[in-house]
């Protein structure tokens, strides 16, 4: 809200205010810069992760009891009054598996199952089928403290890590986060440890039918016949089990161990990811491993370090951002500095040196990681999401980062620029679009077997990614990669919605993919008035807010409508009017209400200011809040619609 409390300004922005408006936000991001050079915001998901950290406290017996209670505060702020129980996103619906986690981990740390707010949790639960209805993830969780039968788990044997590549149920045909996660958990799923829990604690009380007299754990969703085909072969397969030799068994266990230990990342953690991160852990102490052990210390302060302690509460996070916070800070940190107009331009460019030199650092450069298996002959140079993850760069990441070293100009970056688009270039599936860590995963069939409810057990290609990497490409404007481009743009043609939006895989949700897309027509030199432009312009010109604003709910990964939201938003707002701009139509009202509602949303400090979450970690399962996004891309929206004032085209001259 402006300062004021005002919705909207109530006469038009003038020049003067604007320029107000970027100063004033450049200054606050560029506070936000670590004195190495680099940004990090916080990213948060739902309470599962927090929950999960309790738990994992008490499987170990290494309960820090002031920390619990912090995390309990956290836990206790984010149920909802409406519901009773937690939402997998700000103001989202009743979600039954984060409920169930959430209350376990409260009544672990002492709460009273009487208080009110835990009988409101429990009778939401039950009346929502119980904690026998809840998913793999937390059915796997619920089985690790023996609240629930193995057999409330599908069939996932740890012979799995046997299989060549080529066959089907290959851990190799899933996403890096799946391999990560997956690994630890055959192990544990394989020994069936039950958890220390010194305080004894269950909750039995959480289940309509006792969990010995359930029968029908593995229910799906079942997404196609297929669902129904797999759920046969785990009951075919649940009873051989028994059968296998047990030096086939320790070979798997082995296999298991050697996949994970090369890739421990040190305090960054298997895969830097928490459930990953979270079953190595436990993993070790299965395994016997000393807590002394270094292997078993590290993994224990890569747990550590995705905590976020503030006052008077703690919450984990799922990972850390600080690549793709300090590309995109760096990016809206530059075009405020543009143009005649640009803030403090010889200072902010030795603020993004640092920058550029810190991610210089990042880039990957001789580790082959799992991507390889399936083009072996490109020589690594890509980015991590986090701080790092050697194994599992990002392509998204790589291609934002390439686009902020090569407009920042600086000749030290040249070689940094090169590696990574050669290594882009090798990453492209072959139906012309790029995924976010692997090429062409795309086996559908494996997100219909039961262990893949969450519908997310791939990592194929997506419209945001392939759009970045074609604006990545085309800024750097290499005429051989013309026929790679093409492919590209044919996929992403491929890819609009009726409706002229994209879907955002990454980010929430149509508006995140529209702008996506439009970036890359325009740094691809497709025409402004093209249809497949058009039809975008219009669908976002339709869902603008009356306010002036866009915004778009979680909701619409789950059957909600396009582009709709109860508010607006600034990180959406920011999007759709960046994406009008990249269409040429920095001139239309639209995007002239758009920066106005922008500006008077800023607060005296610079900032902006949003609840609602804004990524997605797996539509319908797992959502995610960055913290900056609020920050970088409003700059990025006001400072450019300033640049372009002074441009003849009216042109976007950059892919991002």
């Amino acid at each position: 809200m402006a300062a004021d409390g005002s919705a909207h300004p109530k006469t038009p922005l003038s020049g003067e205010d604007l320029d107000r408006v970027v100063q004033n936000a450049h200054a606050a991001l560029g506070q936000r810069q670590q004195a190495d050079g680099h940004w990090v915001y916080e990213l948060e998901a739902d309470a599962s992760i927090p929950a999960e950290y309790i738990l994992l406290e008490h499987y170990l017996n290494r309960i820090d009891e002031a920390l619990e209670q912090k995390i309990a505060v956290y836990l206790r702020r984010t149920q909802s009054a409406e519901h009773g129980g937690w939402a997998l996103y700000h103001n989202g619906g009743f979600n039954l598996s984060s409920s169930v986690k959430a209350y376990f981990a409260l009544k672990a740390t002492g709460e009273d199952i009487n208080a009110p707010h835990m009988r409101r949790a429990r009778e939401a639960i039950l009346d929502h089928g119980g904690a026998e209805r809840t998913n793999v993830f937390t059915r796997i969780q619920l089985a690790l403290f023996g609240d629930v039968p193995w057999r409330a788990t599908p069939v996932m044997p740890v012979e799995l890590m046997l299989l060549p590549r080529k066959a089907f149920f290959s851990i190799w045909n899933m996403s890096y986060w799946s391999r990560a996660v997956i690994a630890p958990m055959l192990v544990l799923a394989a020994l069936r440890p039950i958890a220390i829990n010194p305080r004894q604690i269950h909750v039995r009380e959480l289940f309509v039918t006792p969990p010995e007299r359930v029968t029908d754990w593995i229910r799906g969703p079942y997404r196609s016949v297929w669902g129904r085909v797999f759920k046969g072969l785990d009951s075919v397969l649940r009873p051989t089990l028994g059968l296998i030799p047990s030096k086939t068994h320790e070979k798997a266990i082995k296999a298991a161990i050697d996949f994970i230990e090369p890739r421990l990342n040190g305090k960054d953690g298997l895969g830097a990811i928490y459930p990953a991160m979270a079953n190595v852990v436990m993993m070790y102490r299965a395994l016997g491993v000393p807590d002394s052990d270094p292997r078993a210390i590290t993994a224990w302060e890569a747990v550590q370090g995705l905590l976020v302690h503030k006052d008077d509460e703690v919450y984990c996070q799922p990972c850390v951002s600080p690549i793709w916070d300090t590309g995109l800070s760096g990016h809206a940190m530059l075009e405020a500095a543009s143009g005649p107009k640009g803030i403090a331009p010889e200072e902010t460019l030795t603020d993004l040196r640092k920058a550029s030199k810190w991610l210089r650092d990042k880039q990957i450069l001789d580790v082959k990681g799992d991507w390889a298996v399936n083009n072996p002959n490109v020589a690594p140079g890509g980015w991590a999401f986090q701080y790092g993850n050697d194994y599992y760069p990002d392509v998204d990441d790589t291609a934002v980062v390439g686009m902020l070293l090569h407009r920042e100009g600086d000749p030290a970056n040249n070689v940094s620029i090169e590696r990574a688009r050669q290594w882009i270039l090798g990453m492209q599936s072959r139906d012309g679009g790029w995924g976010a860590f692997d090429i062409d995963n795309s086996k559908e069939l494996l997100n219909h077997i039961p262990f893949s409810d969450h519908g997310a057990l791939l990592d194929p290609p997506t419209a945001d990614v392939t759009a970045r990497c074609i604006s990545f490409l085309a800024q750097l404007g290499h005429g051989e990669d013309r026929p790679v481009m093409e492919r590209a743009l044919t996929y992403l043609r491929k890819e609009q919605e009726e409706d002229g939006s994209w879907f955002g895989r990454w980010g929430t949700n149509y508006i995140y993919g529209t702008w996506s897309a439009l970036c890359a027509f325009n740094a691809a030199g497709v025409s402004h008035d093209d249809p497949a432009v058009v039809k975008a312009v219009e669908w976002l010109r339709s869902v603008q807010r009356p306010d002036g604003g866009w915004g778009e709910g979680c909701e619409s990964y789950e059957g909600g409508s396009h582009g709709t939201y109860g508010e607006s938003l600034p990180s959406q707002t920011a999007w759709a009017v960046l994406g009008l701009m990249a269409a040429g139509r920095r001139d239309d009202p639209a995007v002239t209400r758009g920066i106005s509602w922008l500006a008077a949303q800023q607060d005296e400090n610079g900032e902006w200011h949003e609840d609602p979450y804004n990524a997605v970690g797996f539509p319908k399962v797992f959502y995610l809040r960055y913290h900056g996004y609020k920050q970088f891309f409003p700059l990025m929206a006001v400072a450019r619609y300033r640049n372009l004032e002074s441009s003849n085209t009216r042109r976007v001259a950059f892919g991002f």
